[in-house]
């Protein structure tokens, strides 16, 4: 999900339903599209979010309640109840949302007209400052519009739930529903809209594909051949012993010298008159037994001839028990000679002080590359596409603190200069502005539970062009952002190396 701020968005629940978005993630791994933040498709009257997406349009609008709720009674025809308390607001509205709704149709009109056949177009009313929990009526839900408080979980389910056409919108459409929608939006490079999930063209068709494997399939019908043909050739063998009585009959009613001379030529015509020469010369010594000692030498040749490929095989099978005697071998070596660099790894960085001393980091995973905007998201995703970094390396650890399991993500993001440098850190810092993805979880190097890097406690840190933000969590959870534990393991990790 790719978020692109226009404005500033009305209402007071904003940040959460841009943090919302933001924790979708890039790309299509969760949920894919366009979120154009601040948008005002109808003139004058901007919403939260339009967010574009392959399947879909969802318009999301802001309904600011009065005081925080744990249940909210929320049905759309009807009167608001949070807590059992009706909710009133003015004189002629039913219940909070009634203007909700209205410029919520307006965009669906606006939408419709410039973009026919967009697919489905859902409404998602968010409600804050706070709701544990939203009662909505069985026939609302069957309906375009989800009253939600924005969490990344509720505004998932949304999204899944809304967005249902059959086929993904194509790359150009998508470009010319957001030019439509915000015409200060920058443009979007073919390839970012193809990792959201939009297809390359309107009317892709499955034969496309279809074609590929027949290709490659039809190389594979003559190879199929040569074995064919190289099984009647074993059989073909035997018919060779009645060839020989003749051979040994000619040289019989001739001299002796002459026959010598005849293999010497023959093998000039064929190869394989070479294999009957040793019997000729035994027929020579016994001229009277040599049809019948003939008889008994043939199924000799054959079985040696039966028996070549089977020894064959297994001069093979000896040769595959060296090699992976040998390459076990290479391996235990191997292993004995790795196993000393993950000591420094598994234990506890130097200490800054006396409290890093009981906490312990295990690599999980690392990775550097400067492909910076690529592996972020929200607002930090934002201020990486207009400010180019250097490199990213990033790296996931496990940790125990006070005894109990933690996730530590780390991040350090280069740049060309100091002030660049400042100026990232002060967007990263800024709650709910997005972050750096754990390289760990991309890569699906987490052994046993997958953390979750929601409430996680978070600080970092400026070393002159390069900026280090680190985000820790119980696993499993919950955590919050004030965890005296994770804060100490949050201060421990800024001194941890992280070479990608």
């Amino acid at each position: 999900m790719r978020l692109v701020r226009l404005a500033q968005q009305p209402s007071r629940v904003a940040e959460d339903v841009r943090a919302a978005l933001a924790s979708l993630g890039r790309g299509s791994n969760v949920v894919g599209g366009v979120a154009l933040v601040g948008a005002s498709p109808v003139e004058g009257r901007p919403v939260e979010a339009v967010v574009v997406m392959p399947k879909g349009v969802l318009i999301v609008i802001g309904v600011d309640l009065p005081d925080p709720a744990l249940k909210l009674e929320a049905p759309l025809g009807g009167p608001w109840k949070a807590d059992g308390w009706p909710l009133v607001h003015g004189d002629t509205s039913i219940n909070p949302a009634t203007d909700a709704l209205s410029l919520s149709a307006a965009c669906t009109h606006k939408i419709a007209d410039v973009a026919p056949g967009a697919g489905p177009i859902g409404t998602i009313i968010a409600v804050g400052p706070y709701v544990e929990t939203v009662d909505q009526p069985a026939a609302d839900l069957a309906g375009s519009v989800r009253v939600l408080y924005p969490t990344a979980t509720t505004m998932l389910a949304a999204t899944v739930s809304l967005a249902t056409a059959p086929r993904p919108r194509s790359v150009q459409q998508a470009r010319e529903l957001i030019a439509a929608l915000a015409p200060d939006a920058p443009p979007m490079p073919e390839e970012m809209l193809l990792g959201e999930g939009f297809s390359a063209y309107s009317d892709d068709e499955p034969t496309v594909i279809r074609e590929n494997p027949l290709v490659a399939i039809a190389p594979t019908v003559p190879v199929q051949h040569p074995g064919k043909a190289k099984r009647p050739a074993k059989p073909a063998v035997p018919p060779a012993p009645p060839v020989e009585p003749t051979r040994p009959a000619k040289p019989v009613q001739a001299a002796p010298p002459p026959v010598r001379p005849v293999p010497q030529g023959q093998p000039a015509r064929q190869a394989v008159a070479a294999k009957p020469v040793p019997p000729a010369r035994q027929a020579t010594a016994p001229a009277a037994a040599a049809p019948t000692e003939q008889a008994p030498k043939a199924p000799h040749q054959s079985k040696t001839v039966k028996w070549l490929p089977l020894a064959a095989i297994g001069l093979l099978i000896v040769l595959l028990v060296a090699a992976i005697s040998v390459a076990s071998g290479g391996d235990d070596t191997a292993s004995t000679q790795t196993t000393p660099p993950p000591t420094p790894a598994t234990s506890p960085p130097p200490p800054s002080s006396s409290a890093v001393e009981n906490i312990q980091f295990t690599s999980r995973a690392s990775a550097a590359d400067q492909k910076c905007a690529s592996h972020a998201y929200g607002d930090v995703q934002t201020s990486l596409q207009q400010t180019s970094c250097s490199t990213v390396k990033r790296a996931s650890f496990a940790s125990s603190i006070d005894g109990r399991a933690a996730a530590v993500t780390i991040a350090v993001v280069d740049f060309p200069n100091a002030e660049q440098a400042t100026a990232f850190k002060g967007t990263a810092d800024n709650p709910g502005g997005g972050g750096i993805l754990d390289v760990a979880t991309e890569t699906n190097q987490w052994q046993g539970d997958v953390p979750v890097f929601e409430g996680a406690a978070y600080q970092s840190s400026l070393d002159g062009n390069s900026v280090r933000l680190v985000q820790v969590v119980w696993v499993p959870g919950p955590s919050t952002p004030d965890d005296p534990g994770l804060v100490r393991g949050a201060k421990a990790a800024l001194e941890l190396p992280v070479n990608g």
